[in-house]
């Protein structure tokens, strides 16, 4: 396939507008509460999904382009990108219309779960608009830019996947 270095700068806008608005939001979940009249406390355990599946894409996106299979590893991104979208949308859901549950336990523990917690949210704010430029130069077939970044940008993405569901499944005791 040939570069699209016009469907790569337009995607790279996108990119850009898209982090910023996500950033805005999440920005806001702490400070704004809307009652919409749902109860959407069911939500953290498919969060916690979303993101273990998001995981599975990845490694099966790098085992497939390791083998050289480049539809197979655009599907797996792909996937991982829808599953990254649908946690994000049901996230902010839940966060802006649910108050904030405070990890309950004391003691090494506690330590533990607050530093991967904040790892996760600090690396997942920063990766996300290199997530989508490396998504935009691969979709564009810039790929030796994709490939630079995504040799950095794959492992970050891929902790942000798993420590989202371990902060999950240290916090699931605390849930009312």
């Amino acid at each position: 396939m040939q570069q699209n270095d016009n469907l790569r700068k337009r995607l790279d806008i996108a990119a850009y507008i898209l982090s910023v608005v996500v950033l805005l939001l999440v920005g806001l979940m702490r400070r704004v509460k809307i009652d919409v009249g749902i109860d959407f406390s069911f939500l953290p355990p498919v969060h916690a999904t979303f993101n273990v599946v998001v995981a599975i894409c990845l490694i099966a996106a790098l085992y497939f382009i390791k083998q050289n299979n480049i539809q197979a590893h655009k599907n797996a991104i792909f996937g991982a990108m829808l599953f990254s979208a649908l946690f994000l949308l049901s996230y902010v859901a839940y966060h802006f219309t649910t108050e904030e549950t405070k990890y309950c336990f004391q003691g090494t523990s506690r330590t533990i779960y607050f530093i991967i917690l904040i790892s996760h949210i600090v690396l997942a704010g920063i990766s996300l608009p290199f997530i989508l430029l490396t998504f935009s130069r691969g979709i564009s077939f810039t790929v030796e830019k994709h490939r630079r970044m995504a040799r950095w940008v794959w492992p970050i993405w891929f902790y942000v996947a798993i420590s989202g569901p371990i902060s999950y499944l240290m916090l699931r005791p605390c849930y009312g």
